[in-house]
């Protein structure tokens, strides 16, 4: 049964794409045919067979030992300072790691490992997706340097792109993670959800943008121009990155602090009006779009309301939300977690147009006129990566 689900909710995913395409005479079946058998077969892998478990393991694992890391500079600076007795300190142990992450990545580029794993990843892509260089590298990039920052690294390009480059640029930067909060989600998801959710979300950001945004990159169009990186010293680099990683971390837990007390006042004025919360109404809104994506029934409205939140606010508030319903089936924390490790979310609209629009203000203005489809596309990504994982849990 849960396969015919599956089936039917990825059909309904490329149908709601079909209906938003800008020109669906020129939608290219064969690269999106390939993209999803990928899909299923690496989600197999990752999910189901051995060589899949000790990946995520070892994945898991530098991950572990990073966070341990970071955590004796969190315990140097903020060693004592606990929220409570028992309780978790979220912001240290969970936001604080960030700044150690975004130093190591700051160090991978500086001695231009990452250019060149990213640049042969890129290449790979390109000639399976059908799409160009230059949408091949954003993509994976935007994976590992975030949704903002990896539009400086092809600054030189973003002036001249026409709409519908820029769309599928944006659409692959909302629906990765940066890998310097990977570490963050690792503590409030299981693992395995994590890295499988990073590996289809880079093949269904161009699924989705291959339906809902088709075009043809010529071979005179098809050019990679990555900005180099303004030549700094290596302390001057590191200094920058920790600031950054900093920033990052702060920014989530301002953005937390706001989200979680606005819902937690919406859900007042509503169960005192309505008698039912906000998050309940949403619960019962996208209920339907849970089941479609393998969530047994009798928990599609929790999962409804976890993946609403995710889309209202951002998708730690979701995390932590999903962290207190330990009455979720096993089969529906999966998938949940599987959709909730994505950008898609309406603050991210702001902060894509935002980072374009201080390289090129025209572009950035383009970018903000179709944020909302650009939001939409995002979250049929995780709806579509949520429905490939849910074939194998």
């Amino acid at each position: 049964m849960k396969y015919i689900i599956a089936i039917i909710g990825i059909l309904i995913v490329f149908g709601l794409a079909y209906i938003a395409s800008n020109d669906r005479k020129n939608i290219r079946y064969r690269p999106l045919l390939i993209m999803v058998v990928l899909q299923v077969i690496l989600t197999f892998l990752l999910l189901y067979t051995p060589i899949g478990a000790t990946l995520v393991g070892g994945f898991s694992a530098i991950f572990e030992h990073l966070l341990s890391y970071a955590k004796v500079g969190t315990d140097f600076v903020f060693g004592g300072l606990v929220n409570g007795e028992g309780s978790i300190p979220f912001f240290f142990n969970v936001l604080m790691p960030i700044v150690f992450i975004s130093a190591l990545i700051g160090i991978l580029q500086y001695i231009k490992v990452l250019p060149f794993i990213i640049r042969i990843i890129g290449w790979v892509l390109s000639k399976v997706n059908g799409m160009g260089k230059l949408e091949s590298y954003n993509a994976v990039a935007s994976a590992v340097l975030g949704q903002s920052e990896v539009f400086i690294s092809v600054k030189k390009q973003i002036g001249l792109l026409p709409k519908h480059r820029l769309y599928t640029l944006c659409a692959s930067a909302m629906s990765t993670v940066s890998m310097s909060i990977v570490g963050s989600y690792m503590q409030m998801l299981e693992p395995r959800y994590v890295v499988t959710a990073l590996v289809l979300n880079l093949f269904g950001g161009f699924i989705i943008a291959s339906i809902i945004n088709p075009y043809r990159v010529t071979e005179e169009e098809d050019i990679l121009e990555v900005q180099e990186e303004e030549k700094q010293t290596f302390f001057e680099m590191l200094g920058e990155y920790i600031m950054d990683g900093f920033k990052v971390a702060i920014t989530v837990a301002a953005m937390l602090i706001g989200f979680v007390a606005l819902i937690a006042m919406i859900n007042g004025l509503f169960d005192l009006i309505f008698g039912i919360t906000f998050q309940d109404v949403l619960g019962y809104v996208f209920a339907p779009f849970a089941f479609i994506m393998g969530v047994p029934w009798a928990d599609a409205f929790t999962a409804g309301s976890l993946m609403a939140t995710k889309l209202v606010s951002n998708e730690f508030v979701a995390m932590l939300e999903l962290g207190k319903h330990p009455e979720l089936s096993a089969r529906a924390t999966g998938i949940v977690s599987v959709f909730l490790v994505s950008f898609a979310n309406f603050s991210s609209i702001g902060i894509i147009s935002g980072a374009v629009k201080g390289l090129n203000e025209k572009k950035g203005n383009e970018v903000a006129k179709f944020g909302l489809r650009l939001l939409y596309g995002a979250t049929l990504v995780s709806v579509l990566s949520a429905t490939v994982a849910g074939l194998f849990l």
